[in-house]
Order: structure tokens, then sequence, then C-alpha cells
């Protein structure tokens, strides 16, 4: 008898316990549902452009709310948003902004093409790639001849390192409609194929094929830049950098490319100064990272940390939010890995680069990232059973080359350590000084 009453017991509390967690997510979703997100004050528009934005979004936002039936209207709102994610950096915002609208449309209209790339553009953004991808295909069927949605799927499909996917993504892209979107993503694929001068021909097709000044060229410009960098010209690096604020005389990026200009000449308080006046117009923690790189450059250690532990703290906690809210929260393993080796963690780096392998473990960047946190561990075996895919499309990323031939030097290799670190050491690219160093050592004692 008291054996019945025990399960009946149970039985109630899980009854309860789900009704909860019902009533809960219930309420979690009216509160999206009701969430207003305003404009945020961006520092990185003209004043002329800012006003043009604002204008619009008042006259959408108006629309909106009176007519729930306008889906034209919620689709360019989510473009708007998605437009204000890059160039302010606030992407947990705007991606949360954006996704309200792509799910009320979504409600109306299930198989809305529009809705579904952008839903398939967000979930890439916060770094759900498997997720993005099957959104991506869900959309590519209703119509398939739409180069933009090819685009998409070449950026999920590089992300979780399927590259023939990318390739034949890529081939129908630009079949279908040669563009500045089209010419990046080439420009990319022959990147991390070796081919420098094919990326960099790619990439300077995609900035003739844009605006100058508008925000999606100039970031293509400083993409050209950071080409140029990878092949030690520094010369037309500075060009791209220079050229781009000449058009947007506050672009975060380019700034933050004259930053690494200055570094690689060794003036490391015009670096700084830079890299702050980027820093203060965007909130994109690379260029954070960077600003504590050169901290730790000129001996300002103390600074240095401080900005590191923000960096991490901030990130941490939007990854945490994942949990919470998986439609907009944002995986950061990958990134979380890079700064706790920079900041000599290497069991926290380890951890989080297995997090990001567990998810993507054919991506040459994932690969490149545990290896080398197992190598900085002390785990030299675990390094070199993954540097092979790291290297397997023959990328000629400085970085990874250097890294490479360090992880084959330990493990006996000495031929192909030679061989990787001298290519790396000569191409004069913007190597990491103190990686840098530890290359020219090594390669001194083989």
């Amino acid at each position: 008898m008291k054996k019945r009453y025990f399960y009946l017991f149970i039985g109630a509390f899980f009854v309860m316990a789900a009704s909860f967690i019902i009533v809960k997510f219930k309420h979690a979703e009216r509160s999206k549902a009701e969430t207003f997100y305003p404009l945020l004050k961006a520092k990185g528009h003209s004043s002329e452009e800012w006003k043009t934005i604002t204008a619009r979004f008042e006259t959408l936002m108006k629309t909106v709310k009176t007519n729930a039936s306008d889906l034209p209207s919620r689709l360019a709102l989510t473009a708007l948003f998605i437009g204000e994610a890059r160039t302010t950096g606030n992407h947990k915002y705007y991606d949360a902004a954006a996704m309200k609208f792509v799910d009320e449309i979504l409600e109306r209209e299930p198989s809305n093409f529009e809705a579904l790339s952008f839903k398939a553009m967000i979930q890439l953004s916060q770094h759900h790639f498997a997720e993005g991808i099957e959104t991506a295909i869900k959309a590519r069927a209703l119509n398939p001849h739409n180069s933009f949605i090819h685009a998409v799927l070449v950026d999920g499909y590089v992300e979780l390192g399927d590259y023939a996917a990318a390739i034949e993504s890529a081939e129908k892209m630009i079949t279908i409609r040669p563009d500045a979107r089209s010419y990046s993503r080439i420009s990319y694929l022959r990147e991390i194929h070796g081919d420098y001068p094919g990326a960099i021909g790619a990439m300077k097709l995609a900035v003739d094929a844009g605006p100058p000044g508008d925000e999606a060229t100039e970031w293509t410009r400083v993409q050209l830049g950071q080409l140029y960098e990878h092949t030690g010209d520094w010369n037309n690096a500075e060009k791209c950098y220079d050229q781009s604020l000449q058009y947007r005389p506050t672009y975060a990026y380019a700034l933050a490319g004259k930053a690494r200009i200055a570094t690689a000449r060794e003036e490391h308080e015009t670096a700084i100064w830079y890299c702050l006046q980027s820093d203060s117009l965007v909130n994109d923690y690379a260029i954070k990272a960077q600003l504590a790189r050169l901290y730790d450059i000129t001996g300002e250690n103390t600074k240095a940390r401080k900005v590191y532990a923000e960096v991490i703290t901030a990130m941490s906690k939007e990854a945490e939010e994942v949990d919470g809210d998986e439609n907009v929260g944002h995986y950061a393993d990958l990134e979380l890995a890079h700064l706790f080796l920079e900041t000599k963690n290497n069991d926290k780096a380890v951890k989080h680069a297995v997090a990001e392998y567990n998810r993507r473990p054919r991506n040459i960047d994932v690969n490149e990232t545990l290896a080398w946190a197992y190598f900085m561990d002390g785990n030299v075996q675990g390094a070199f059973a993954l540097i092979e895919t790291a290297l397997r499309t023959n990328s000629q990323n400085p970085v990874l080359l250097c890294r490479a031939g360090l992880i084959y030097a330990k493990n006996g290799d000495v031929a192909k350590a030679r061989t990787l670190l001298k290519k790396a050491i000569s191409s004069n690219s913007n190597l990491p000084t103190s990686l840098r160093k530890q290359a020219e050592e090594t390669f001194k004692l083989l």
C-alpha cells in the first residue's frame, strides 16, 4: 500500500514539474514576443547615415505595430537589425531582435523563403552551424535559383569543415549571380586551399563590385588588406586600410588594420592609439584582444590582464546564455580557447577547444586550435594527431604553418618541420611576436 502511494506521489510530482516548465516556457516565449528593441546609438555611422537608418527604423516599427499582417516590413526590420549587428558588433542584442521578427513571420508563413534565409544567417552568426545549414537547406528547397541562399550554405559548410560541399554551393552561387557576396566567398575558399594570388584576385573583384563607402564594401576592402598581410605585402595592406578610412573615417575594422600595420613596424604606441580608436567604435572582442596583446608587448601587463579578464568574463557570460535561449545564444568555445591560450591558461584552452571540436571535428581552424592547445599543455601526441587534419586543405596561413612546424619538430619530423617553419618565417607576414620568436629559435636548432 505504501509503495502504491509512493508511486502516486512521484507521478503527481512529475506532472506538477512538467506543468511548471511548460508555464515557464510559455511565459518566456510571451516575454520575447512582447520585447521592444530600439536602435542602439552606433558611433561607426556618419550623422547622415544614422539619420537615414533611424528614420527607416521608425517608419517600419510604426507599420508593424499597427499591422500585424505586414510581413514585408518585418523582413525589412530583420535585415536592418542584421546589418546593425555587424556594424556595431552588438550581435547578442541585434540577433535577438532579428530573430523575434523572423519567428513572427515564420509563425504565419512557415515556408517564407526570406525569413528562413535570415534565420539561417542568424544561426550561423551565433555559431549554430548545423542548425543554420538545416534551415538554409529548407530555404533552398523553396528557391534553388537564389544566389544568396547558396552563399549562406557556403558559410555553413566551411564552418563545419565540409569543404567539398562548400565548393559545390559556391559554384552554384557564382553561376547564378557573380557579385560582391559571391566573389568574397570564392576568395575565402581559395585562401584556405592555399591560393593567395587567386584569393586576392577574387577579393579585388568583390571590392570593385560594391559602392565605395558602403559598410559591406569597406568590410570587403579590409578583408583584402588582411590577405595582403598574410602574404607580407604591408604596403598594399596599408593602402586598403587608408582607402577604407577615406570613405568611412570612423570605420573600426580599418583602424584595427592600421594598428596591425603599426605593430609590424614596431610603432607600438601608434598601434595602441589606433586600437583604442577602433575599440571605442565597435563592440568586438577580437579588437579588445588585439589591444591586450599590444599592452603585453609594451610591458603594460596590468592593463593587458584587465582587458583579457573583461573579455573572457563577457564572452563566458554570453556563452552561458545558450542554455537559456539557444535561438540567440552564442557558442564561443573557439574564441575562449584562443583567449585562454594567450593568457597561458592551457588547461582551460584545451577544455574549450575540445568542446568546439566535438561540434565540428572537420573544421581546419578548430583542429589547429585544439592541436596548439594540446601542444602548449604538453600533449605532443594529441597535437600531432590533429595537425594533419588542420593542414588538409593546403592552407598557407603563416600562423598555421608555424604551429604545425613546431609540432612536427617536437615529434621528431625534422624535414617537415624545417619546410613549414622556413615558409612561415620567410613570408614577412603578420605573425604574433612570441610565435615568430619561438619558430625562429626552433628553426636554428633543426
